[in-house]
């Protein structure tokens, strides 16, 4: 069962830096935003790069990369929190460090693209204002349900079923719950299954 996490800390530290280096560059960025106006304040989550889907911050590609490390709140960084930390280190050890930064931060770009092109807001005077790590977390779920549909025998049926069931309850909260920017989760599991398979072939990992 690759989702359940057994290292202690001094492993995971080892095994897992690229995460680890995440998790703090969100915590690091909650305390910023938090002691500069407020992490849901959309005035100052917006001055640290928030994505906006209309007027001229919209054409600011930055915040597409800098908006996957701002939350709204500390709920908001603590589920993120919680599910880079337990189920993104199978990829990062799978694919290695690089491969994976590469899979992660384009894949959270790519959630926050398409959830503007697909959902902006077509009012001249109104904008929705996106944070959060999920469209990258959505990209490595997209990574795993790769493995778990075409590299079969990469992934247990356990693993498999969790995935499946994550997917399932994470989707269905997507469009349930207010509030929660469901394009850049789909279009992050889009991106995370498309990337997956491009870097695995482009940047063929050597075999020990």
């Amino acid at each position: 069962m690759i989702f359940i996490r057994y290292e202690n800390w001094k492993s995971y530290l080892r095994y897992y830096p690229v995460t680890v280096i995440l998790l703090l560059a969100n915590v690091l960025m909650f305390v910023i935003v938090s002691l500069n106006g407020g992490s849901t304040n959309l005035d100052t989550l917006v001055k640290f790069g928030a994505v906006v889907d209309n007027g001229p911050e919209k054409e600011e590609l930055w915040r597409y990369f800098a908006a996957t490390f701002l939350h709204n709140g500390f709920a908001h960084l603590f589920f993120n929190s919680f599910s880079l930390l337990v189920f993104a280190p199978p990829l990062e050890r799978l694919l290695g460090w690089w491969r994976y930064a590469i899979l992660y931060v384009i894949g959270g770009f790519l959630a926050n693209i398409l959830s503007v092109a697909l959902g902006g807001t077509p009012e001249p005077y109104t904008a929705t204002v996106s944070v959060g790590a999920s469209g990258a977390i959505y990209a490595i779920y997209g990574a795993f349900l790769y493995i778990a549909a075409i590299q079969r025998g990469m992934m247990d049926e356990g693993s498999r079923k969790t995935l499946y069931g994550l997917l399932v309850v994470g989707i269905i909260m997507s469009f349930a719950t207010p509030n929660i920017n469901w394009i850049a989760h789909l279009g992050g599991l889009v991106a995370g299954f498309f990337l997956y398979g491009l870097i695995i072939r482009i940047f063929k990992r050597r075999r020990r």
